[in-house]
């Protein structure tokens, strides 16, 4: 498969449009929030294309990319987008707007399986094996061919995984059930700021 990746550094570059749905995921120095930093965001259009953004540590100035994210008229595919969107909040200070979330739609959809890391949704809904061998190498410096590449995979396929996903919710009449959890991400990540990382529904 050739892939059409682009790296930019700090920002996209204003003349760069995007569909009405893209696919975002994140790559950061660790899983700690209050320690660790946001380093990557990738965006692809589904077209085998992706766009890498090196975010600049000392600053996070990305007007482009912050006017991408905020905008409610594009759709905008996650996997796992509880923890993208925590880092987007604390770094970039933008609420996420009209989103979607794999790993969700999985969950709710796909209760035959225990398996929902994008790895497994690509191999049933794909048939393509991919390696997540580069997924705890450091994004914070110079980036290899290798890196970008396994950025870019983490995108290119959402759209294809959102939309089988989506039969199924709606096959099953999940979907009413999804649309209203996904309302409540937001939510989900203002608890995860303030420190409620425990499940507040239960005893």
């Amino acid at each position: 498969m050739n892939l059409d990746i682009k790296l930019h550094k700090g920002d996209l570059p204003v003349e760069i449009e995007f569909s009405d749905k893209i696919a975002i995921d994140c790559e950061f120095t660790g899983l700690n929030v209050q320690r660790d930093r946001l380093c990557l965001l990738q965006i692809s259009n589904g077209n085998n294309d992706a766009h890498i953004i090196q975010l600049d540590k000392d600053s996070y100035d990305a007007p482009n990319l912050k006017k991408i994210l905020a905008n409610k008229n594009i759709n905008k595919l996650f996997h796992f987008a509880r923890a993208d969107l925590l880092f987007i909040k604390k770094y970039l200070e933008v609420d996420v707007q009209n989103l979607n979330c794999t790993k969700i739609m999985s969950k709710i959809a796909r209760s035959y399986s225990d398996k929902h890391g994008l790895k497994d949704l690509i191999k049933e809904f794909l048939g393509i094996d991919i390696s997540k061998q580069l997924q705890s190498s450091y994004f914070g410096g110079e980036l290899t061919d290798k890196q970008l590449k396994y950025c870019a995979q983490d995108v290119i396929y959402l759209h294809k995984i959102f939309e089988s996903l989506e039969k199924i919710l709606i096959r099953e009449n999940r979907k009413d059930l999804y649309d209203k959890t996904i309302k409540f991400i937001n939510t989900r990540v203002a608890l995860d700021i303030a420190a409620f990382k425990d499940d507040i529904w239960s005893h």
